[in-house]
């Protein structure tokens, strides 16, 4: 049985099947049931994170995008669904409306989340919460600038989303930021725990060179894996266009004597690599990054394959604090599933939405723009806790800083370690 590691560190990605473009307030119970929102007094939305008092006025638009049809809808569907319950649950312990919420499918395409921001702004969107993954995420960060738009995506990991040039941070966009950790980090970290925690130190790298998200994570663990001393002894790259058989990359990482193989891609690529590993006899360790999250949900996917996974991330669903079981269990009351991780984040974005909003003043009489300056000026000044990390602060590029936390698939399902 292959024995997986994988490193999931950015919060990276998240949304529900649920119809898009539909609103969420108090007085539309839509799918989040009465035990969901009674679960308001013991989650976040006690003010545990959002600071004490109460909102009054216009309620604030929030838009949302990700992709809830497609080959990514494992996320964007966590997102969409983790988005209407904190919601409902902020606007049912404030007595009124805090806000009100859109959420419209991007199918994980650049152009088509573009015309989902288009269509949330001609809604009347103030704060955009979203998109999820990257590539859409950079599209749509360049039309927020333009707009002096809010944007907190939860799980879209590069620095090309918040940075106009990612090697420099100075030209930050401003106006966008993150709840998951970034590319960069996740490369690193990735390296660290190899070395540090006695894994094999010959390593074939299998990653997608036409995708930001798993090029930023390789260049980032090449550099890191020298300074620690592991050898990458085959590195194979595919396209998005030249994934349908993956065999011949990990046939090479075969061949060099890989004796870990990392993963620094999405879970539907990194399914067909496992069972191709599994036909050929193929018995290496296999480390991915927050893009392997999903992988149980495949259908018609052996999960024998993935135990023993370890996956360094912000998020498990069965720890004991009372905020991740009030989480978990309005979730699961909610919509029938456990949460993931970006689920978790994609909370974590509304609940630090509201916090800021409390703490700036802000409200709906405001324009998107005088919203956007009032956020900036809260998050890069602001601690916030949540479920994905606590003591989370933000700088001025609009990256966060928060610890990850360590769990493994066991038995078909996350466990805490």
């Amino acid at each position: 049985m292959k024995k997986i590691v994988s490193s999931v560190l950015a919060a990276s990605m998240v949304l529900s099947l649920a119809a898009c473009g539909s609103t969420a307030t108090t007085s539309e119970s839509g799918a989040a049931s009465s035990e969901a929102t009674s679960t308001a007094s013991s989650s976040a939305a006690t003010g545990e994170s959002a600071g004490s008092g109460s909102y009054t006025g216009t309620p604030i638009k929030i838009g949302g995008i990700g992709p809830v049809t497609g080959a990514a809808a494992v996320y964007g569907n966590a997102v969409k669904n983790a988005e209407e319950l904190a919601v409902k649950e902020i606007n049912a312990a404030n007595g009124s409306d805090v806000f009100e919420w859109q959420f419209e499918d991007d199918e994980n395409d650049a152009e088509k989340s573009v015309n989902a921001y288009n269509t949330l702004k001609d809604w009347g969107m103030q704060v955009l919460a979203g998109p999820v993954t990257t590539t859409p995420s950079v599209a749509v960060a360049a039309e927020t600038v333009n707009d002096n738009m809010f944007m907190l995506t939860p799980s879209a990991s590069s620095l090309s989303v918040i940075l106009n040039d990612t090697n420099d941070e100075s030209t930050a966009r401003g106006n966008v930021f993150q709840v998951c950790f970034t590319d960069p980090n996740q490369g690193v970290a990735s390296a660290d725990y190899i070395a540090d925690n006695g894994l094999p130190t010959k390593i074939g790298v299998i990653y997608d060179s036409s995708d930001a998200y798993s090029s930023g994570i390789f260049e980032k663990f090449k550099a890191e894996a020298e300074t620690k001393g592991l050898e990458i002894v085959a590195a194979e790259a595919f396209t998005a266009d030249n994934k349908a058989d993956l065999s011949t990359q990990l046939a090479k990482c075969q061949e060099a004597g890989a004796e870990l193989v990392f993963l620094p891609i999405y879970y539907q690529e990194a399914s067909q690599i496992l069972i191709a590993a599994d036909k050929i006899g193929y018995d290496p360790e296999f480390f991915g990054c927050d893009g392997m999250d999903g992988i149980l949900s495949i259908e018609g996917f052996d999960t024998s394959l993935a135990e023993g996974l370890m996956l360094l991330t912000p998020f498990a669903a069965d720890a004991q604090d009372e905020k991740t079981q009030a989480f978990v269990s309005a979730y699961e009351a909610a919509y029938g599933e456990t949460p993931n991780q970006f689920a978790a984040d994609a909370y974590d974005v509304i609940y630090s939405i509201y916090q800021a909003v409390l703490a700036g003043g802000v409200n709906g009489d405001m324009d998107a723009s005088e919203i956007c300056d009032a956020l900036k000026t809260q998050f890069t000044s602001m601690t916030f806790d949540g479920l994905t990390g606590t003591g989370m602060t933000w700088d001025a590029s609009g990256a966060i800083s928060k610890n990850p936390k360590a769990v493994v698939i066991k038995d078909g399902a996350y466990a805490a370690m």
